[in-house]
């Protein structure tokens, strides 16, 4: 299979799930379990994301500065600080453990 073909492939996927959602009946949408879980997937979500790009390096696992910037920046949500304040305080954790060596 070619690369365009994948992609067109890939493309064709997701707009037949895409439609395929409108097929879901509004009652079940509205109801107070799913919005339970589309929260909790939610956080799923983006829990897996970020552990995934602090701690892989292709397949490996790896120990550097991303995981000292998500602890910095943790301590900062934690503190309750503006979040673009966690941002910059995370990036300045991770570009001075990476100017250190």
């Amino acid at each position: 299979m070619t690369l365009w073909a994948a992609i067109l492939l890939a493309c064709a996927c997701a707009f037949a799930t895409k439609l395929a959602g409108y097929a879901v009946p509004a009652r079940w949408l509205h109801s107070p379990r799913m919005h339970r879980v589309a929260g909790a997937l939610t956080v799923a979500l983006l829990a897996s994301l970020t552990v995934m790009n602090t701690f892989a390096s292709g397949a490996a696992l790896v120990l550097d500065a991303r995981l000292a910037a998500l602890a910095v920046a943790a301590l900062a949500l934690w503190a309750r600080l503006p979040f673009l304040l966690v941002v910059v305080l995370g990036a300045a954790a991770a570009a001075a453990l990476r100017w250190w060596g």
